[in-house]
């Protein structure tokens, strides 16, 4: 314990913190489609997810190795730079989820760690072909794989069920969806939760704490499995409005197959050790299975923005961790001071900024987009 200095707990504690908004800002990703068909009510499908999420922490700690020794040379890694790279991911999660966008929060963990080490220790700290190998093709690779099978499995659902009675159809699919839906849950706890099990892993290896090449301790594992639990539980409910009603009408045979389309991907990834954004699986799934369905109508305005947001995620958590590494390197303690209370300030007024058109689980069926403003007058639907 010698090694646990004051500002590696204070890069725990912050890692810690990513994970809990990345379970808020990621919850739509398991159960945006269960809710908006009704297959199960708000509250109960985020407890469920939470829970799961936590379980699915256990299951695997490929992603976290690729992470911790994987993206950067973790021999040039400092405990500042991890900071200064979270404290990017943190406030573009932060963003995103005040604009209802289900960006990636994998690929703002990325960037803002990249961002970090790159201004903190020089180019060639970077593994670039790893994140060309184990980020990159991942992230443009699996929603389409996720599309393409959502979009036959809706397919085939509507067709073999097509003489079927719809409220037998529907019944059965709702019940379908809550096994999907879980299994989603789980692999986004397998997924997502190693992320912040790789940055402490990585933060201990820089300070001495753990060997080289060193995997998760148990207490990493369960403490980054209760943060992601926590804020799935909490509900990132401006995100899970987008993905339930901003993409298509979503039906339950299509959320179905939607949900088993990206578990299969995910849990695939996570086996392989790809770090892949399990935001953008699902929303390549809902986009599949709105397709797969006859006459359904997909907003392509939408679609259009979130991969807007895809593209800008890594660059600009780099830019802001660089900016922040920048500032801990020549500052050292009083720098990360600095850091500290400027993201706290950031993340303080995008909270106060939300609750100026509030979503909670009462209301998140209402509308097909988020607006960021008062006056109910300026919500626009995307249906419209």
């Amino acid at each position: 314990m010698d090694h646990i200095t004051f500002l590696v707990a204070v890069v725990i504690v912050t890692a810690l913190a990513f994970d809990f908004t990345n379970g808020f800002h990621d919850t739509a990703n398991a159960m945006a489609t269960s809710i908006a068909t009704g297959a199960l009510r708000p509250r109960t499908a985020v407890l469920i997810s939470g829970v799961l999420n936590v379980v699915g922490a256990f299951l695997s700690t490929e992603v976290a190795k690729t992470i911790s020794g994987g993206i950067v040379d973790d021999t040039l890694v400092t405990p500042g730079m991890i900071f200064a790279g979270l404290v990017g991911a943190i406030l573009w999660n932060l963003a995103t989820w005040l604009l209802g966008l289900p960006s990636s929060s994998s690929h703002a963990l990325f960037g803002g760690l990249i961002g970090a080490v790159w201004v903190g220790a020089g180019e060639h700290s970077v593994h670039f072909d790893k994140v060309v190998e184990k980020v990159l093709l991942p992230a443009v690779a699996s929603p389409l794989i996720a599309g393409v099978a959502a979009l036959i499995a809706t397919y085939l659902a509507y067709r073999i069920t097509a003489r079927a009675r719809q409220k037998t159809v529907t019944k059965g699919f709702r019940l379908g969806q809550i096994a999907s839906a879980s299994l989603v849950s789980l692999a986004h706890g397998t997924n997502d939760a190693q992320k912040t099990m790789g940055v402490i892993t990585l933060t201990l290896i820089s300070a001495g704490a753990l060997g080289h090449d060193a995997g998760p301790p148990l207490w990493v594992i369960a403490s980054a499995g209760l943060a992601i639990g926590l804020g799935t539980y909490l509900g990132g409910w401006r995100i899970i409005r987008t993905m339930g009603k901003g993409l298509t009408d979503i039906q339950s045979p299509q959320g179905f197959a939607a949900e088993a389309a990206s578990t299969t991907v995910i849990l695939t990834s996570a086996h392989l050790g790809f770090a892949l954004s399990t935001t953008q699986v699902c929303s390549g799934g809902i986009l599949g299975a709105g397709l797969g369905r006859r006459l359904a109508e997909v907003r392509w305005g939408t679609a259009g923005r979130m991969v807007v947001a895809w593209l800008v995620t890594l660059p600009a958590a780099a830019l802001v961790g660089g900016l922040s590494a920048s500032v801990v390197t020549h500052g050292g303690n009083f720098g990360i001071v600095v850091i500290a209370l400027l993201a706290l300030a950031v993340a303080t007024f995008i909270v106060v900024m939300s609750r100026r058109n509030p979503v909670h689980a009462s209301n998140v069926n209402e509308t097909h987009e988020v607006s960021v403003r008062g006056a109910a007058a300026t919500q626009v639907s995307t249906a419209a």
